[in-house]
């Protein structure tokens, strides 16, 4: 068959391409794509190999494992090669894998698999003799690796003499080192605290601290490993299965996965990577898949390998968490505080299993630091529920016009000047209630559930009525009538009655829900409870100091700082006013009682109570002077467990915490009336 000039071209691309991107991983640590564009090209490429075998050269990627040794570390022959594993994406790919292991067997019986999850680390071979630790290297390109042994030394999760026994007089146990999330995180905020430049990820901050040449630098990060095989063995026979070996290896004082699982068959497979996905983002450490192996040593052994991988094996790759996509335009969104806020407009892309069109770039500081450009090529993360965030641009990628964002000095919705107070990140609209922007989010958090808890009021409907210009401020609200409400898009006659009632019914509130509602900075619901049970009336808050502020617990000089400003501004004690004249009111709060047996003490409530809602119970509970906690901690001093209580009250039994019933609250609360 004849081919094409256009399908040699991409061939040749494919293999430069691949081959740049192996060395900025493996070699320079410096990763310059997510591994789900890697993956994609390697497919492509292989797709092309195998449809046209005369296009394969000694120089494909396809051809061999990872990267080349550094210079700075001496080589290490591996005796037994380390592969690396073919990879599929879907249950589909996973059942003709399965199918290819059973055909090649030449049987119709379900295949036992070992399997555990894939971390996203750097692979390592240790060697040991008589028990010693004497080798570890890294995979390096599969057949040549770095010796590594002063830097593994370090780790004190590997072993530096073996335990138990038998002990074979020669043995290279194969794990993968890594970085867990808590530790790389730490790593990070260090790294920014001494002018260096962060890590983009785990594996990347994981390979680079194990690749330094001064070891003393290794043993200062926070490097894990878990073991997954056997290399080489003399002195001893090889376990009959994968199962058995990993048991064999813990014995020895080695880490496995405490994931680690015997399967029955393909459903079982899918099970557990059902099981694992979910669980993913709460692991303590990255994952990119499940990796399946056939457990029986003696069929590993008649399957055999292919040029670059075991047929016995395979790696189930989970969808991409990083995806790679342009920035088309940088925009500002301006909060409810004023906050300006930097977001990436994104060329849409599909990452950790939705599409992605925006990403914020949280402050201008940090736009700097990541050197984000109108028309880069960037990286973008998506874990779990998390906000997606671009990860680093891709300056190899940047083209000749991409432009610098500027920070503006005036608000692109208002106009008003655009403030930035020294010591802080985030630059502000100066604007106020007077900037729409923050009158639709400042209204929006007053009808809120917490705030003033208007039924009706959504975030459409608010955003209806500021555009049409019926409501500038909150106070306006009050003074809607059903004929305006009703005159809107989608909103009919009944609709805004009940809008009206709802907004009348919202006019007896409570003292610390209304100070809530009015949105001050760092005023949340615990603060503002604080302010109620503090002064008696709405005036004596307005007149408050600082100083006297921070006489109320857990409000700090910032905190009151916000709260004095707010009341000072003219246009908000306008609005305030406006608030009371259209009939806002409240009952004045119980004052907090510092002198009861509950005073100070930590209680936590679960279950569901008979007598009155958790809701009523913790409010009575803090006007007590307790503090009602939501989880339960070695510092909990009671838990009062209602019915069905789950698992805070098993917690609680665990720590022998004192656990009351609702009639012991009840009675609490009445003796101390």
């Amino acid at each position: 068959m004849t081919i094409s000039i256009d399908v040699r071209q991409r061939a040749a691309e494919l293999r430069d391409t691949l081959n740049h991107y192996s060395y900025q991983y493996y070699v320079l640590d410096n990763p310059e794509v997510p591994d789900s564009e890697y993956d994609r090209l390697f497919r492509e490429l292989q797709s092309l190999e195998q449809t046209h075998p005369e296009l394969l050269t000694a120089d494909s990627p396809t051809q061999r494992v990872g990267g080349q040794a550094l210079d700075k570390f001496d080589e290490v022959q591996h005796a037994i090669p380390m592969l690396s594993l073919d990879n599929v994406f879907d249950q589909q790919e996973l059942a003709a894998f399965d199918k290819r292991v059973r055909d090649w067997l030449n049987t119709d019986k379900e295949q036992t698999y070992a399997a555990e999850p894939k971390l996203d680390g750097l692979a390592i071979s240790i060697r040991y003799e008589n028990g010693v630790l004497v080798q570890a290297a890294t995979r390096g390109d599969g057949s040549t690796g770095e010796d590594v042994t002063a830097n593994v030394r370090t780790l004190n999760s590997v072993p530096l003499k073996l335990q138990g026994g038998p002990i074979p007089a020669v043995v290279e146990i194969r794990g993968e080192i890594f970085m867990p999330k808590a530790g790389f995180e730490k790593l990070n905020q260090s790294q920014l605290a001494n002018n260096k430049k962060p890590f983009v990820n785990p594996r990347n901050a994981a390979a680079g601290s194990l690749r330094q040449l001064d070891s003393k630098i290794t043993a200062s990060r926070p490097l894990e490993i878990y073991c997954y095989g056997l290399g080489v063995i003399e002195g001893m026979s090889r376990p009959s299965s994968h199962f058995a070996a990993m048991n064999l290896i813990a014995e020895w004082g080695c880490r496995i996965s405490p994931e680690l699982k015997v399967l029955e068959g393909l459903e079982a497979c899918q099970q557990y990577i059902d099981e694992l996905a979910a669980r993913r983002d709460s692991l303590e450490y990255d994952i990119d898949g499940v990796v399946f192996k056939v457990d029986d040593t003696v069929l590993q052994e008649r399957l055999g390998f292919v040029s670059r991988a075991p047929r016995w094996a395979i790696a189930y790759k989970f969808p991409a968490q990083e995806e790679m996509t342009t920035v088309e335009d940088i925009e500002i969104q301006v909060g409810r505080t004023g906050a300006l806020t930097p977001v990436a407009r994104l060329k849409p892309v599909f990452v950790g299993g939705v599409t992605v069109s925006n990403a914020t770039l949280h402050n201008e500081d940090e736009i700097r630091r990541k050197d984000v450009r109108i028309g880069d090529t960037v990286i973008v993360r998506r874990a779990g529920d998390v906000i997606p965030e671009v990860v680093k641009s891709i300056i190899t990628k940047r083209p000749d016009d991409a432009r610098e964002f500027v920070m503006p000095t005036a608000c692109p919705i208002c106009g008003s000047d655009v403030e930035r107070e020294e010591g802080e990140a985030v630059s502000r609209c100066s604007g106020g209630l007077f900037c729409a922007a923050q009158r639709k989010e400042a209204i929006k958090h007053f009808a809120s559930r917490k705030a003033l808890d208007i039924d009706g009021l959504g975030d459409k409907l608010v955003e209806q009525l500021v555009d049409a210009g019926h409501i500038k401020d909150v106070a306006d609200l009050f003074l809607l009538d059903v004929d305006t409400i009703a005159s809107l898009e989608r909103m009919g006659q009944k609709s805004a009655e009940n809008l009206v009632n709802a907004l009348n019914a919202a006019k007896s509130t409570r003292f610390q829900r209304f100070l809530y509602a009015l949105g001050i900075r760092e005023v949340g619901e615990a603060t503002a409870r604080a302010l109620a049970l503090q002064y008696a009336s709405l005036e004596e808050l307005m007149q408050a100091s600082s100083e006297s502020l921070m006489e109320i617990e857990d409000v700090g000089p910032v905190v009151a700082h916000h709260i004095e400003t707010f009341f000072q501004q003219t246009h908000n004690r306008e609005v305030i006013e406006r608030l009371l004249s259209v009939g806002i009111h409240w009952q004045n709060e119980e004052k907090k009682q510092t002198n009861t047996a509950l005073s100070g003490k930590t209680i936590v409530l679960t279950g569901t109570l008979q007598t009155l809602s958790r809701s009523e119970a913790k409010e009575k509970l803090l006007a007590l002077g307790a503090k009602v906690a939501g989880s339960v901690s070695k510092k909990t001093d009671y838990v009062v467990a209602g019915a069905d209580a789950g698992s805070k009250l098993t917690k609680a039994e665990s720590l022998g915490i004192d656990v009351v019933d609702e009639a012991t609250l009840q009675n609490w609360l009445t003796q101390e009336k």
